[in-house]
């Protein structure tokens, strides 16, 4: 699927699981969504399971977000107490869209701690208080830390994952890599299967020499390691030291926060000749957060460091921001500093998200399935690799993860099918109608993006439902006992969102009665032997990821002589 499809789904108010291999856009993509959202007075809530990850997105961790401490079981006691915290009140009560980043590394424990939680701040029965949820990772990357040693360990294999009935998006544009034997060599370890010729392109990148002009970063899974190969080489160094202290501002509290979230530092030194790496993106200047590089001088004029990048570019590293805003936008904290960090040495988990021009990588230790896909898939080309080593665990991914990765792209497929039936106007409609229903408001006066063609007609459009959700303008018409057709007629609406009117309504209004719509018991009767019998034979190719039987499935056990439109009304009259 490709980026701009995935964001019609985004955009259509969906719940949505957005994956790809590594190089595929997911971060950027969900920046954009963000700000499409922003653009329309809306501020999602965007966590992520670690501190690093979440400095990826200007996000906050899970367990800061809802004040679990390190906790990631709860039990009702704690939920409750929970409960009586005014700052997570307020913070919970605005909350209508939950982005989570890096969600393979999310354990199935604190998955449902997160939706219990919900659940309860927002009194509703349905999966994670009926937020829209949007997940994003790659579950080939590194595995969850789970406490507990069950069957689950990805969130995908929990039953609250199919509740969720997320949409899933499968990235398959590549975007970081523009080597075509590190894309294959990636994509042969995604499937279980290296061959013999990608083999020998590593055995080709062992200790592989590079020109002196550059010291490659080298990855290393410890941090003690990193600091005493960075300090070494530093001291190694001849010339003067330069030392910047960051300019801080902001309570002791949230700066702290801000050098524990990512890569920036207190306190930088270096010395002409110091291998650095970017920590922050900036396009316009030419680095991104991963962008490698050597100190050739120091600036006359400002001081600042002057970094050869990889490709032989010189770029003065000048301040950055970072800042800790809170719930309401207000900044609490800003860090000034020069975006660098020294270079020779990095560890995996720190890479994690970043794109390297070059990297010594040593996976003759490797003793977890996943860490030499993340620690290969750093690298821009197989041409910024010098290998140190290599053992049987390196290349391998996990079996589970293998098998569910073929579910989830059929799924992605069937997907696009869906959504491209829409047409842009339909799309529009389906995003203000679910932020309508969770009780948004918008400034149509305020959208800065849009065109002002586009701006007068949505004002039209939406102007009669800002007092009543649209679930209730379609409730409005069953009781005039309308048909599918006419609502859909007088609604303007395609006929999949009128019947997920129809589900929702059924759902929050079990006694309101639309009967007026249910077919004959002959068709009734004939949809749900169908069902049944498409259950019993426990074809995987017949139920969608939530677990329900697909429509097409249906259609064709009934030989074509049911309408898809009678299936969709007899399933609502089906226990």
């Amino acid at each position: 699927m490709k980026q701009k499809v995935a964001m019609e789904i985004l955009k259509a108010g969906k719940n949505v699981f957005l994956t790809g291999s590594a190089g595929t856009g997911k971060t950027y993509l969900l920046n954009k969504y963000i700000k499409y959202l922003k653009n329309r007075k809306i501020t999602p809530v965007v966590l992520a399971p670690t501190g690093i990850a979440a400095s990826h997105i200007n996000g906050m961790t899970i367990h800061s977000f809802f004040g679990l401490g390190v906790r990631e079981e709860v039990d009702d006691g704690f939920v409750n107490f929970l409960v009586q915290q005014k700052f997570l009140q307020t913070r919970l009560s605005r909350l209508k869209i939950l982005i989570i980043d890096e969600v393979s590394m999310i354990p199935p424990e604190l998955f449902r701690t997160i939706d219990k939680i919900l659940r309860k701040f927002k009194g509703s029965s349905q999966p994670f208080g009926g937020v829209q949820l949007v997940l994003s990772g790659d579950f080939f990357q590194l595995p969850p830390i789970s406490k507990s040693l069950k069957e689950e360990k990805f969130i995908w294999q929990t039953t609250l994952w199919g509740s969720a009935d997320l949409k899933i998006c499968y990235l398959n544009e590549k975007f970081r890599h523009d080597d075509s034997r590190l894309i294959k060599i990636l994509d042969e370890i995604r499937s279980g299967c290296v061959s013999e010729e990608s083999m020998e392109v590593f055995r080709s990148r062992y200790r592989k020499d590079f020109s002196n002009k550059f010291e490659i970063t080298r990855l290393y899974t410890h941090n003690a390691d990193v600091d005493r190969i960075n300090e070494a080489e530093l001291d190694r160094l001849e010339g003067d030291l330069m030392v910047f202290d960051s300019e801080n501002e902001g309570t002791k509290r949230h700066r702290e926060r801000i050098f524990k979230t990512s890569l920036v530092t207190p306190e930088l030194k270096l010395k002409i000749g110091a291998a650095v790496i970017f920590v922050k993106n900036n396009y316009e200047k030419g680095y991104i957060n991963g962008t490698l590089g050597k100190i050739v001088r120091f600036d006359r004029f400002s001081g600042s460091p002057v970094v050869e990048i990889f490709s032989g570019r010189k770029i003065i590293a000048e301040q950055e921001e970072w800042m800790v805003e809170n719930d309401k936008g207000k900044i609490q904290a800003t860090v000034k500093q020069v975006p660098l960090r020294l270079a020779w040495a990095l560890t995996v988990h720190k890479s994690q998200g970043m794109t390297l021009d070059a990297a010594e990588i040593d996976l003759s230790k490797t003793f977890e399935v996943g860490q030499g896909y993340v620690a290969l898939s750093r690298i821009k080309s197989i041409g910024g690799l010098r290998l140190m080593g290599l053992n049987d665990v390196a290349l391998m991914v996990d079996r589970a993860v293998l098998q569910n990765d073929g579910k989830i792209k059929k799924e992605s497929d069937l997907n696009w099918d869906e959504i491209k039936a829409f047409s842009d106007e339909e799309k529009e409609k389906m995003f203000f109608d679910f932020i309508l229903l969770k009780g948004g408001t918008i400034d149509l006066d305020e959208i800065k993006d849009n065109k002002k063609e586009l701006k007068k007609e949505a004002k039209n459009k939406f102007k009669k439902v800002k007092k009543e959700t649209t679930i209730e303008i379609t409730k409005k018409l069953l009781k005039k006992k309308k048909s599918l057709k006419e609502i859909m007629k007088e609604r303007g609406l395609a006929e999949n969102t009128v019947v997920d009117h129809l589900n929702k309504i059924r759902k929050l209004y079990p006694d309101f009665n639309f009967l007026h719509l249910k077919p004959k018991k002959k068709i009734i009767d004939s949809v749900t032997k169908a069902v049944e019998e498409i259950k019993k034979r426990k074809n995987e190719d017949d139920f969608m990821m939530n677990g329900e039987v697909r429509l097409k499935s249906v259609f064709d056990n009934l030989g074509e002589k049911v309408s898809y439109e009678d299936i969709k009304l007899a399933l609502l009259f089906v226990d």
